[in-house]
């Protein structure tokens, strides 16, 4: 993708010379369109389409559903027509006729130069509001190329879903990582971090650092660290915290392009937020919601739940501090569901844990560790179901034991993994910290 600034202008103008180009961007800007629709418009064929809409690279997108948009430099790319097209017209100069009398002549100089004169002044003023207008497009130029040119999901997420003002800010990228969730089948995970700094109507400073998660070219988390400041929004945001998170929830519906289960999820926190208990678990068909609420800080944690089996995994989670929405995640698209059946009881799942451990070693401070003593009985007993090779979520129980002693290197307790669909030992690991189970 384009980084520098020469190339974003090289792509945008090359664009821009080619009248079929210019028509896509016009009417891309009105709304987005199919390649169907814009074909029928456009009175092309497809091939000639399929060639334009290569060449405009980077000024469009086109989303699952093969609807096409303008990304935030196709816009930017319209706005440059405005300002050329709506430049005003400065009027021809007439010139004398030739069949005027001599007498005359000095009359007529004396027009043309008060004309020329006027036509100058016209000129100018021309000139001077168009250089004012690309001064004022530059410098939307300069904040839209803060951002860099791969982060338009970014962007639209912070002006739909958070409400914050990006106009107000601009963004420097502090990190950006791709790599591949083994433990997911090797589904795609990237991570960008940005630093955001805006001043408020006030003059008051903003300093918000945002990180985003994608896993499977989806939206999977956003978190918030505020340095300094207030964030700077462009709408008013609800004082009521579940009202907050059901907005939240309601504006996320419209960022994603597969979200139908959003909309079930509103109703539910809808619903709770109609509850005067400050902590409470309802459910409503798959969805189980939790939420904490004290104050303007709030938990709202809405999970998959089928047959009795709660897939914790899969779920929407919102975390409001003081108003703020300080993390969202979204991993319910992400997971699907293989088994739904529980076999095996927690009571079963510490038997076959401890059977497992007969001839388990591990490694302490670099030294094999074949001889040791644990607790039987077990520190805990999880259930918590996880994915076997993919985004297909099995149930789990997970049990820890606490080892006899501290070994080398930390070692203290080791944990079983046992599916509760089948019976079998999935791992067996020697930790040096408290377990966690990962979203």
């Amino acid at each position: 993708m384009p980084e520098g600034k020469e190339e974003i202008y090289s792509i945008m103008f090359k664009s821009l010379k080619h009248p079929i180009r210019r028509k896509i961007l016009r009417i891309l800007a009105d709304k987005p369109l199919s390649f169907s629709a814009m074909l029928e418009l456009l009175g092309i064929s497809s091939s000639n389409l399929t060639y334009h809409l290569d060449n405009l690279g980077e000024l469009v997108s086109k989303d699952v559903k093969g609807v096409y948009r303008l990304s935030t430099f196709g816009q930017a790319s319209v706005n440059t027509m405005k300002v050329v097209e709506d430049a005003p017209a400065v009027p021809r100069k007439k010139r004398s006729a030739a069949n005027r009398k001599w007498i005359m002549i000095s009359s007529a100089l004396l027009i043309g130069l008060i004309l020329f004169a006027s036509l100058a002044a016209l000129e100018m003023a021309a000139l001077n509001a168009a250089l004012a207008e690309r001064d004022s497009y530059e410098s939307k130029y300069t904040q839209l190329l803060s951002w860099t040119s791969s982060t338009d999901d970014a962007i639209e997420f912070l002006r739909t879903v958070t409400q914050l003002d990006t106009a107000k800010y601009s963004a420097s990228l502090l990190s950006r990582t791709v790599d591949a969730k083994v433990d997911l089948g090797g589904v795609p995970a990237e991570t960008m971090q940005y630093s955001l700094v805006g001043t408020d109507s006030a003059g008051k400073t903003s300093r918000l650092t945002v990180q985003f998660e994608f896993l499977n070219r989806q939206f999977f988390r956003y978190q918030l660290t505020v340095g300094e400041g207030s964030p700077i929004y462009a709408q008013p945001q609800s004082p009521f915290v579940l009202d907050a998170a059901k907005n939240i929830v309601d504006r996320l519906y419209t960022y994603q392009t597969n979200g139908d289960y959003l909309a079930n999820m509103s109703s539910l926190i809808t619903l709770a937020s109609q509850n005067t208990d400050k902590n409470l678990e309802i459910k409503q068909g798959n969805i189980k919601l939790n939420s904490t609420v004290s104050g303007e800080d709030a938990d709202v944690v809405l999970e998959y739940t089928n047959n009795g089996v709660d897939f914790s995994r899969k779920c929407l989670e919102i975390n409001i501090e003081n108003g703020v929405l300080m993390k969202l995640t979204d991993s319910w698209g992400l997971y699907s569901i293989g088994n739904a059946e529980v076999n095996i009881s927690s009571d079963r799942a510490v038997t076959l844990a401890k059977g497992s451990l007969t001839d388990f070693t591990f490694t302490s401070g670099g030294v094999p560790v074949t001889t040791f003593q644990f607790n039987t009985e077990p520190a805990s007993v999880t259930f918590y179901p996880q994915t076997k090779s993919d985004t297909t979520l099995c149930p789990q129980w997970t049990v820890v034991f606490y080892l006899d002693k501290v070994y080398a290197g930390g070692m203290y307790q080791i944990a079983v993994t046992v599916w509760a669909d089948t019976g079998e030992v999935s791992t067996k690991t020697a930790l040096n910290h408290p377990i966690s189970f990962p979203i």
